[in-house]
């Protein structure tokens, strides 16, 4: 079968039947795809900002056409099958096409397609399937955050859907030298397979794909925060400690313990107010009965050099005093089938829909009234996947389309409706913290801490390969509740040594932030309102104990005493897309020993960090990446690069590791 190319501009077209196919360069060294069976492309960018500058070197001949930009071109054959090459000619990746004979005379016996458009019955939509040839020797890394043991991601099934401690930001690097983002909100799911890699997506009206080529990791990587854009400089507050526990209940017992930081002399930044400070969910102000006077609060904490950040749900009662306002006016997520509650939670919830910007509007009005007029210029916007209480995608539906079709944008429009809201206000270096994301998030400056997770070392080893994952995938700003969020006794001696590991952990992490739900809980203080609901143990950094204590002392000033050099690393965040934290290999792309490395990282290029990842650790392996030597920063031992060693490790101690004749002040 032979189809028609047509040059359009900056753009090559391929038609066949019913399908029409477009490459366009998009960004340095990048070409998006798209395809569709329906009458008209989609114009809806998704992830990607509008293409700037880019010259596309087009080429037809008949049997078959290319589409070259920088260093990636792409062949499309008479078939309609793609290939897409490196400025050398060498094979980044191409589509699923075992026929090896010429594909102009004979098909294939399987009958499979590379782009597969299967019509969802009774719809205009279709479920998409895209495969590709896979390398059983490549290596994929990024995809966002999933709670699993691998930062290789290739052999894995990923869903494309986000859940509580899941995200779902669908880039991925290859060892091969390419990046591939799914430029689809859909829900779905990708299979790196052995032999085949698939795309799925369950409802979708065309194909949507960019992919870039690059010599190193951070080539790949620059250039694809350059289309999707890269989060604001991060403010100097949110470089040093943040406070937070699940939950403080009242004005007074928040000012008391910000005043202990200050009295023991110890570094905070920023203090939390977490969920349930308000009447009832969609209220969205402080219960008067509990945080009776918020101005003097905010006053006194600003006094103190502390910001206060509160946290925001999505979810909206219906005895709340905006939901027939919100239900009126379509503010609200619908539901296809039975009753309209999206979440059980303290009462039936509704989401309200970020996706309708008059929604956004409306619940960024009433925050600024109630919180950002006061003074607070940090919100913690929870619930961002959001956290359907049956995750039944195909039964909800947004002002921008079903959930099947567009359901990963919410966690992206959440934190639009924040950052548009404050940038109008004038607020500059926009930073707010979300549960979730999807690709470009981080141009709204949102800042993804990693979920409801259990307080446990495995929970641990976890949470290290989705932060590299998730800062490969394009969101730089990520945490983690220090300690786990789900459990850990401060009296019980096993849980302290692995929140003193994950302090160590989290004070070389972007943002340095302890949170979690503490053993034995509280009580509630009160019938309804902010009081209805218990609290969680303490969980200051005194309640651990005086080993513990001292020891998060000692890693809270070196935090401080690292600003300077963290504010580096935020930098080039904000202007380059660089990850903050970032897998050996990052650095060291010709150390072929530092792609299989997945329990250490590089924090900024000079400090080289290996946590302590098991529990009863007292000394670990290291590997030091060779072109570079190596200095110990506890001891002071100097090594040559490109060797293993065995590193001792006490409950005080997290191996670190300086880059040549690099000087930071780490322990003075």
């Amino acid at each position: 079968m032979r189809g028609n190319f047509v040059e359009d501009g900056n753009r090559l077209i391929y038609h066949y039947d019913s399908e029409q196919l477009w490459i366009e360069a998009w960004g340095e060294n990048g070409l998006r795809v798209r395809s569709t069976c329906r009458r008209t492309m989609e114009d809806e960018n998704w992830a990607l900002l509008p293409a700037e500058n880019s010259m596309a070197d087009i080429c037809t001949d008949g049997d078959k056409a290319s589409i070259k930009n920088g260093k990636i071109r792409a062949d499309i054959m008479a078939d309609g099958s793609i290939r897409f090459y490196n400025q050398e000619g060498r094979l980044l990746l191409e589509e699923y096409n075992r026929n090896r004979m010429d594909i102009s005379k004979f098909s294939s016996p399987l009958n499979i397609k590379a782009r597969d458009f299967k019509p969802n019955i009774k719809s205009d939509d279709y479920k998409l399937i895209v495969r590709f040839e896979s390398d059983p020797e490549e290596k994929v890394f990024g995809m966002g955050q999933y709670q699993q043991p691998y930062l290789n991601v290739k052999n894995c099934v990923l869903e494309l859907a986000h859940r509580n401690s899941q995200a779902s930001v669908p880039f991925a690097i290859s060892s091969l030298g390419h990046g591939f983002l799914w430029n689809n909100p859909a829900i779905g799911r990708v299979s790196f397979g052995k032999n085949l890699t698939e795309w799925v997506a369950e409802s979708t009206k065309q194909m949507d794909y960019w992919i870039t080529a690059g010599d190193t990791p951070a080539e790949i990587e620059e250039a694809y925060a350059k289309v999707t854009g890269t989060v604001p400089m991060m403010p100097d507050y949110g470089m040093g400690f943040w406070q937070c526990k699940l939950r403080y209940q009242t004005q007074d017992e928040l000012l008391n313990i910000a005043r202990e930081y200050k009295r023991r002399g110890l570094p905070i930044d920023v203090i939390v107010i977490d969920f349930f400070h308000w009447p009832l969910q969609g209220d969205w102000k402080f219960d008067p009965e509990y945080w009776p006077d918020p101005d003097a609060m905010v006053k006194e904490l600003k006094d103190m050099g502390i910001e206060l950040m509160v946290s925001i749900w999505p979810t909206v009662d219906k005895r709340s005093e905006n939901y027939e306002e919100m239900l009126n006016k379509g503010y609200l997520v619908r539901t296809d089938r039975g009753i309209r509650t999206t979440m059980e939670f303290m009462f039936n919830t509704v989401f309200f829909d970020p996706t309708n910007p008059g929604a956004r509007d409306f619940v960024w009005n009433v925050a600024k009234r109630n919180y950002y007029d006061k003074g607070i210029k940090i919100f913690w916007l929870d619930e961002a996947e959001p956290e359907y209480s049956v995750y039944d995608y195909d039964n909800y539906r947004y002002y921008m389309g079903p959930v099947m079709q567009v359901g990963n944008i919410y966690p992206v429009m959440y934190a639009k409706t924040f950052f548009d809201g404050m940038m109008a206000a004038g607020q500059q270096n926009v930073v707010n913290l979300l549960r979730c994301a999807w690709a470009g998030s981080q141009r709204y400056g949102a800042l993804v801490w990693s979920g409801d997770i259990h307080s446990s070392f495995r929970a641990l080893r976890d949470q290290l390969r989705a932060g590299l994952n998730m800062g490969l995938a394009g969101i730089p700003w990520w945490t983690t509740d220090i300690g786990g969020f789900h459990g850990g006794n401060p009296d019980d001696p096993a849980f302290r040594e692995c929140i003193i590991r994950w302090f160590q952990f989290g004070a070389f992490c972007p943002v340095f932030r302890l949170h979690g739900d503490r053993e034995p809980h509280g009580q509630p203080i009160g019938p309804a309102g902010g009081g209805a609901l218990p609290s969680g143990a303490a969980n200051e950094v005194w309640s651990y104990g005086q080993e513990a204590y001292e020891i998060f002392r000692k890693y809270m000033f070196v935090r401080e005493r690292l600003r300077p050099y963290i504010k580096e690393q935020m930098r080039a965040a904000h202007e380059k897309g660089t990850p903050v934290i970032r897998p050996l290999f990052y650095d060291f792309p010709d150390d072929s020993a530092c792609w299989d490395v997945d329990d250490q990282y590089m924090f900024g290029p000079d400090i080289l960090v290996s946590p302590i990842l098991y529990e009863g650790q007292r000394s670990r392996k290291v590997y030091l990446p060779e072109g570079a030597d190596w200095r110990d920063a506890a001891t002071g031992t100097v090594y040559e690069g490109g060797q293993c060693i065995e590193c001792d490790a006490p409950l005080h101690v997290i191996p670190l590791f300086l880059r040549g004749n690099v000087e930071l002040p780490i322990y003075k």
